[in-house]
């Protein structure tokens, strides 16, 4: 039966960071069977600054931008303020716009807008799901914000247990993350469903490494190249790139770190004092730029800070297997990156911190170009059969034509 969904999020297209770009498949996704809706800010991010349509219809979605501010995120004052304006902002729209049955799909980012959300659909007794990007407060925790056994901690945590009771479906990305929420939730498991992102399969494709325009430009020949593709965060384990680059600075090995984040200057600090020319630190490239860029190397890394198993998955892991390319993770052993790479066969898996199995797991990935083709192969041909946009969607309309059965 068709149904009136409201997606609510800040990021929508024309934003192409991964939640925009996520959450503007799944809308459209949807839109092929439901009446879909759209509740967004304009373009905060990486599209900041470009002023779109208040109104819009696209691909078959009615979207609503609302007003926010979009003050510099990078100022710690500017950004909350941003985060209230559009979180407000969203949560008096959904009051005026959302009815009776109406399901709500909402995102946990900015962190007070699934409250605001959670709170519109309550008032008007609409059904609302969450899809968790990442778990709070462990994030906190993980970065360092707050600490694990503090009142603060404690607190949020409460909140956010109480957040998911309220809703009638989370959707989570990957098995680490569906079972550090059930711990949440106690008897409620039934309610928490797993779909995964998804690669770019018909952008993203292998191409051979002699015909890539962005190893041409920067004359990386000879060189075994490791990339490292995306966000540059508190979370990404970019220290241990740095130890290990340091290690093998007299090798023909080349790192290739490409994006932005907090800890770029960190990066750029480092890169200086230490004198590291085997390492080039290039800026977040454009979609359109995407398929040379991740067929940049030979190896992709994908790598994160201790403990951050179920609070976060990793959405580049799939356009790198797009483009066929095997991953080291520098990820714990039950984090759902660690399994996709031991169940496909496509990588290695390296404890955070673990230097030395870092540098082992290099040397393997060099030493045989057959093996590491072949684990290449295996990465592409699993993310066609599993992790494909059509694949995702498909799970989304499952999800809504048994919303009524999660929990019986």
């Amino acid at each position: 039966m068709k149904k009136r969904i409201w997606v609510v999020s800040e990021l929508y297209y024309p934003e192409e960071t991964s939640t925009g770009y996520f959450i503007t498949g799944i809308a459209e996704g949807l839109a092929r069977c439901h009446d879909v809706n759209v509740l967004c800010s304009q373009p905060t991010y990486s599209q900041r600054g470009v002023r779109a349509p208040a109104k819009e219809q696209r691909n078959g979605v009615s979207i609503k931008r609302c007003f926010g501010s979009t003050l510099d995120k990078n100022i710690i004052v500017f950004r909350l303020i941003n985060l209230m304006t559009i979180s407000f902002s969203l949560f008096l729209n959904a009051l005026r716009c959302i009815n009776r049955n109406d399901h709500v799909l909402m995102v946990t980012n900015p962190p007070l807008l699934p409250f605001f959300i959670a709170l519109a659909c309550r008032l008007r007794s609409a059904k609302c799901l969450l899809i968790i990007h990442d778990v709070y407060p462990e994030v906190m925790v993980v970065t360092g914000m707050i600490k694990a056994d503090s009142y603060s901690a404690k607190f949020v945590n409460y909140l956010i247990r109480k957040l998911y009771l309220g809703v009638e479906c989370i959707i989570v990305l990957g098995r680490d993350m569906r079972q550090l929420v059930c711990e949440k939730l106690a008897h409620s498991e039934s309610r928490v469903v797993i779909i995964p992102n998804w690669g770019d399969i018909n952008v993203v494709k292998p191409i051979p490494r002699e015909k890539n325009n962005q190893l041409l430009t920067i004359k990386l020949d000879g060189q075994f190249v490791i990339q490292y593709s995306g966000n540059i965060g508190r979370t990404h384990g970019l220290e241990d790139l740095l130890t290990t680059a340091l290690r093998l600075k007299a090798e023909p090995i080349h790192f290739l770190i490409i994006g932005s984040g907090a800890k770029r200057n960190l990066l750029e600090q480092a890169i200086q004092k230490e004198g590291l020319n085997n390492i080039s630190l290039l800026p977040r490239v454009p979609r359109d730029k995407l398929n040379d860029s991740l067929n940049a190397c030979d190896v992709a890394v994908i790598s994160f800070v201790a403990d951050m198993a179920g609070i976060s998955v990793p959405s580049r892991m799939y356009n790198i297997m797009a483009a066929g390319k095997p991953i080291i993770a520098v990820a714990e052993e039950n984090s759902e990156l660690a399994l996709v790479i031991k169940e496909e066969q496509i990588g290695w898996v390296v404890p955070p911190g673990d230097i030395n199995r870092f540098n082992a797991a290099i040397q393997e990935a060099r030493a045989d170009s057959v093996q590491l083709a072949a684990k290449g192969i295996r990465a592409r041909r699993a993310v066609e059969m599993k992790y494909s946009y059509e694949c995702v969607i498909a799970a989304y309309h499952e999800l809504f034509k048994n919303l009524g059965k999660l929990g019986a």
